[in-house]
């Protein structure tokens, strides 16, 4: 995990540029760079690290994130099995709201989309019912050269601005763009540690051993960067990966689901579930299982 700034490789004639993914799993560290994204999630599921929070992602969702914004699609733990036959595909569109669109940004027509890259700073999944649009634009802007490409690119900005209702952000919380390579590594070691062990027995002094800090440096430090407690991040990742094991359905049980994400008492896991998500986990089955009709 020692990448934190990425440099997305823009060509120098390019003001946008759009990237297909097809690989066995999403790129695995926490990262950030100075571009804004718009990614089309084709293929794959998993969990989506967005500065200080974290969501289940799945097929057939768009995502903006925006510019230097940590962040990680980490995909699901079968995809990086040695014989397994997933693999994930994604359409993204890059662009620097700060370089060379800054100008363009700047004209008085286009203030509310400046405004709106402004206010979206800490990301957001489209409501579903603006996917289909978003990601027809996604493939024109990527099949498209030249002035009709930036033209696209506008309305596709125009169409994520103008939605009526405001999702909610992916975080309230980034890590400070100013942090150094050093401090942006542990960061990311701390997390990536988190995710392959939430589903085992892990403790403050385990995962302050990792960090080479003593368990009370380590409470401070996490509680500064990411605005959680440590164990208030494993009960989120722990019920995060439980609701993508109860709307997967391949458990008997809502307490084998809770004991495979790490939980060792059923009264424990329904009373973090619920502070969690505002539902009991059959609530939340129920809930998603007349969702799907």
């Amino acid at each position: 995990m020692k990448v934190l700034q990425f440099t997305i490789p823009v060509a120098h004639d390019r003001s946008i540029i759009a990237q297909q993914e097809d690989m066995p799993y999403f790129y695995p560290h926490l990262h950030r760079h100075k571009e804004a994204q718009v990614t089309w999630i084709q293929e794959g599921e998993g969990t989506l690290i967005a500065g200080n929070n974290m969501h289940t992602f799945q097929a057939g969702e768009v995502y903006f994130l925006g510019a230097d914004q940590p962040h990680l699609f980490k995909s699901n733990p079968e995809y990086f099995l040695s014989d397994s036959k997933k693999k994930i595909r994604a359409l993204t569109v890059f662009f620097d709201p700060n370089g060379s669109l800054s100008a363009l940004f700047d004209l008085p027509e286009l203030k509310s989309l400046k405004d709106f890259i402004a206010h979206c700073r800490h990301g957001f999944k489209l409501p579903a019912e603006s996917v289909g649009k978003v990601s027809n634009l996604l493939l024109d802007i990527q099949a498209t050269p030249g002035a009709d490409q930036m033209i696209l690119f506008l309305q596709l900005m125009r169409v994520l601005s103008s939605m009526g209702n405001k999702p909610e952000p992916l975080s309230d919380f980034n890590i400070s763009p100013g942090i150094n390579e050093v401090e942006g590594i542990r960061i990311s070691n701390i997390y990536n540690y988190i995710l392959q062990h939430y589903s085992k027995s892990i403790t403050l002094d385990d995962v302050a051993r990792e960090a080479c800090m003593t368990p009370q440096a380590f409470c401070r430090y996490f509680k500064k960067h990411t605005r959680h407690t440590f164990i208030s991040f494993l009960n989120e990742m722990r019920v995060n990966e439980a609701c993508k094991k109860l709307t997967a359905n391949k458990y008997e049980s809502i307490s084998v689901v809770a004991y495979k994400c790490g939980f060792t008492s059923i009264t424990n896991f329904n009373r973090v579930f619920k502070n969690v998500t505002g539902s009991s986990p059959r609530e939340y089955l129920e809930n998603y299982l007349h969702k799907v009709g």
